[in-house]
């Protein structure tokens, strides 16, 4: 099976405190349209799943141009500061073969972490991480590509 975790792309800074409705600036919106170019070439998912921040969201957006008809969740467990571990046990639930996750550091990275047992590595803004595993698992995964907009 292919998880491919993806973080937004470069956002505008929280307005009153408010980091549930921050918008991606200008370059986030040409940092998710290259990261869904990448994409397109690389993964053909089933299911994309989402924060709901909007910054995330925004992302998504780029990225569903590319797969239109791919239904799309909303996941609660999968917030900036959000236990990585409760969003591995989320996701090992689901019952596709091609995942698309797009959320937000620290969680993307600690999935990341956990999953294949590497020292915490942040991604990149709208950075795309490729992974295969038997079942969404600790320590199962591996990663395959990455992909980092050059905007």
């Amino acid at each position: 099976m292919q998880l491919t975790l993806v973080r937004h792309g470069e956002a505008s800074p929280a307005l009153d405190g408010n980091d549930t409705t921050r918008p991606l600036t200008a370059l986030g919106h040409a940092q998710a349209k290259q990261t869904a170019q990448f994409l397109k070439e690389q993964v053909n998912p089933e299911i994309f799943v989402v924060s709901p921040l909007l910054r995330a969201q925004e992302t998504l957006q780029h990225i569903q141009q590319i797969f239109p008809d791919v239904p799309v969740l909303i996941c609660d467990k999968i917030k900036p500061e959000d236990d990585a571990k409760d969003a591995i046990e989320w996701l090992a639930q689901l019952p596709f073969e091609s995942i698309v996750v797009v959320c937000h550091m620290n969680v993307v990275g600690h999935i990341a972490e956990q999953l294949t047992h590497e020292h915490f590595n942040p991604f990149a803004l709208a950075e795309a991480r490729l992974y295969h595993q038997t079942v969404i698992a600790n320590g199962l995964s591996s990663q395959e590509k990455s992909f980092v907009p050059t905007i």
